[in-house]
Order: C-alpha cells, then structure tokens, then sequence
C-alpha cells in the first residue's frame, strides 16, 4: 500500500519544492483563483492547483462517473466493486484507463508513476494516505463517496469545468422537479410514500436508510421505512428475521447478489417467513428488485440519472 523508501523519499523531495512554489502563489493570490492558480476548500483542507490539471486520478467510483460526466478521461481511476475492472455503463469512456488499485485501498506507486497533476480522493476512503496522495500531487477530498453532486462540484472547480459542472447539477434538478410533477399527476396520493431500499447478505439483511439511493429517493419526495426511529442511520443491519416489520413501507427496492447461491437462500429464508407477507409493499405488490451497481454501488451523477431512468420507467413516466 505504501510507497518504497526510495521513491517516496523523492516524492516528499519533489512535494517539498512543489508546496514551497505553491506558498508563494498563494500568498499572492490571497487565497483568490485567479490565471496562476486557485485554492480549493475541500473535505481535507485546502488545496493549491496550478492551472488547468490534464493528467487526473480518480480514487473512488462517483469520481469516476464524474469525471467522464465532465468530459474527462483520467489517466488512472480505482477497480470498480463489480463488473471488474470498470463498470459496463462506463467502459467506453475509460477504455484503457490504468487501474490504480482498489477504492479502499490504492495505489501510491503505481500513482506516482502516472504523473497525475490532480488527485480525486475521498475522506471516507482515503483520510489516513492523503498526506502521501498529496506529497504525489495536488490532492482534493470530498467528504464521502456516494453525494454525488457535491462531487461534481467539487471536481468542477478543480478541473476548471465550473460551468459544465453547473449545467450537469441543474440538468438533475430540472429532472427530480419533472419527475415529482409527473408522479404526482399520474398516481396522485396513489403513489407510494415510503420506500425501503433493502439488501440481502448470505447471513443478515440490511436497510439503506440514506446513501447513494437513499438520498436520491429523498430528494424525489419519498420518505423512508415506516417504522424508522433514527434517520441519521446510513445503513441498519438485520439479522433477527423477527425485526422484519422494520422495513415495513409501501415499496420495496432490492438488491444482492444472485450469483452468490448462499445470498439466494438467505433470501427466500427472508421473502418466507410470516411477517414478510405482512409488510405493505407485499401486500400491494410493489416489491421490485433493481440494480445493484446503479442503485448503490456506482455512486455518480451518471449513474444517479440511470437510477431516475429506472423510476420513471416503474412508474410508467414519460422521460
């Protein structure tokens, strides 16, 4: 995981020098953007970039998405957590692009060796190797993984794409906007009001409270589990099939992995027991399973408008 001695001691060298230049900048900048150079404020702290970065690195799956989103191939991104090693809605656009790693865990030579002048990482992710991230290159952090128009607001700064940026989140906000309206005129208070986004492992069953779909589901004007007590939670993991009345809602969004013939059983164990029949979205036949690497996994602003797409089609809206 960790640089050799020999190639991160010229890395801190080459930082040292770098952070000495970018000083001076920023004292004359004030902390302002500016043809020189900006200033970024992120997760992490702040960051100085010079000019315009060509050579980018993208350290988890929304920076990804993002990056093509913006028009940007980066010379190196992290594997993908299935589809191995980028997902097929993304394989045209990073075709070729080295693979650095895993999200969890990058890289850093094979980093260093890309010359990147950009590094996307993550807080969640990348908090305890985002000193030597930067001591490789001009590093930014978001905060997490899955708020994916905060990522594109945040690389469209740093890539100086602030107007490409801008449109891609408004594009969103005009499409939540439609759907809610079109919702709303086809099904009326016909339309489910709490939603459950559910997952089955070979030995529990989560809820996803918030997260990636979560938050997306949200901001379409669903609320969550009927019984939810605590929505600060991002995920609650079930393995008692007697707390089943906890995912209780109108409809159901499901996904696990099929292949995994021990996530099957566990499954059917779950879909069988008693109370399973007794949950609203059973009894209204509103349970649908979806896709994993676009409802939960993907985590950018492409794969959010895939995940819209899904909806607008369960719905039977126009797009």
């Amino acid at each position: 995981m960790f640089l050799s001695i020999a190639l991160f001691s010229l890395v801190l060298m080459m930082a040292g020098c770098g952070k000495s230049e970018s000083s001076s900048t920023s004292n004359a900048a004030a902390g302002a953007s500016n043809e020189e150079g900006q200033t970024i404020t992120h997760a992490m702290g702040t960051t100085e970039i010079q000019g315009t970065p060509q050579r980018v690195v993208t350290l988890y799956q929304g920076a990804n998405d993002a990056a093509v989103a913006l028009g940007v191939k980066p010379v190196g991104i992290v594997e993908s957590w299935a589809e191995q090693p980028v997902y097929d809605y993304l394989k045209d656009d990073l075709d070729g692009v080295p693979i650095v790693g895993q999200e969890t865990q990058p890289n850093l030579e094979e980093i260093a060796k890309l010359k990147p002048d950009l590094i996307i990482a993550s807080k969640v992710r990348h908090e305890e190797v985002y000193e030597q991230l930067s001591a490789i290159a001009p590093t930014v952090a978001h905060e997490t993984v899955f708020a994916f128009k905060e990522t594109v607001d945040l690389m469209g700064q740093a890539l100086n794409k602030e107007d490409e940026a801008q449109e891609l989140v408004e594009d969103w906000d005009a499409r939540v906007i439609d759907f809610k309206e079109k919702l709303q005129s086809e099904m009326g208070d016909e339309a489910p009001k709490h939603v459950s986004v559910l997952n089955f492992r070979a030995d529990h069953s989560r809820i996803y409270y918030t997260g990636f779909a979560g938050s997306i589901l949200t901001e379409l004007g669903f609320e969550g589990p009927k019984n939810m007590e605590d929505d600060s939670l991002e995920i609650i993991k079930l393995t008692d099939k007697e707390s089943i009345t906890e995912m209780n809602a109108d409809a159901f969004y499901i996904f696990m992995d099929k292949n995994d013939p021990a996530v099957v059983k566990s499954y059917e164990e779950w879909t069988s027991h008693p109370l399973w029949e007794n949950l609203d979205a059973v009894k209204s036949n509103r349970v649908y399973e979806v896709d994993e690497i676009v409802w939960n996994l993907a985590g950018g602003i492409l794969s959010a408008n895939l995940m819209l797409d899904d909806m607008y089609d369960r719905f039977g809206l126009e797009k």
